[in-house]
């Protein structure tokens, strides 16, 4: 039989030595999820990995991912409205099945079905649409 002081495993609930005497297999538990406790803490240092990239503070999101810079944000403005514009230009049926298919992210099987119609109308409708919308911004880009 082995002793421990609780106070040393529980520091929140015991303030003052409280001792316990345990079986050999419960202190070697305790050694092995010790020494297990540093491995992980030497770890850590050798790989420099003492810092969290799951905080809530936000700090490595923004390092991760960098905000935009205004000019950007005005650029993919412009070129959404563009966007937008252009696919109000096409025949009604291609602009709904354009829309349906990349705003709302519907399968060319469930815009089929919504319609009443076979899915290959529609994927040849979005097809001819989108080659049209290629047509129009290459001829902006020019």
């Amino acid at each position: 039989m082995q002793k421990i002081n609780l106070r040393e495993l529980y520091p929140d609930m015991y303030k003052t030595d409280t001792f316990l005497e345990v079986t050999d297999e419960v202190q070697a538990v305790f050694l092995s999820d010790k020494r297990a406790e540093a491995a992980h803490e030497r770890q850590m240092y050798r790989y420099k990995a003492q810092y969290s990239l799951d905080c809530d503070n936000g700090i490595e999101d923004a390092v991760v991912h960098r905000s935009p810079t205004p000019e950007e944000v005005l650029e993919d403005k412009q070129l959404r409205d563009q966007l937008y514009a252009a696919v109000m230009e096409l025949p009604d049926k291609q602009a709904k099945r354009i829309y349906a298919r990349f705003y709302l992210d519907m399968s060319v099987k469930e815009i089929a079905q919504a319609e009443g119609v076979d899915p290959r109308r529609v994927r040849d409708s979005i097809h001819l649409g989108l080659k049209k919308l290629a047509k129009v911004f290459s001829k902006a880009s020019e």
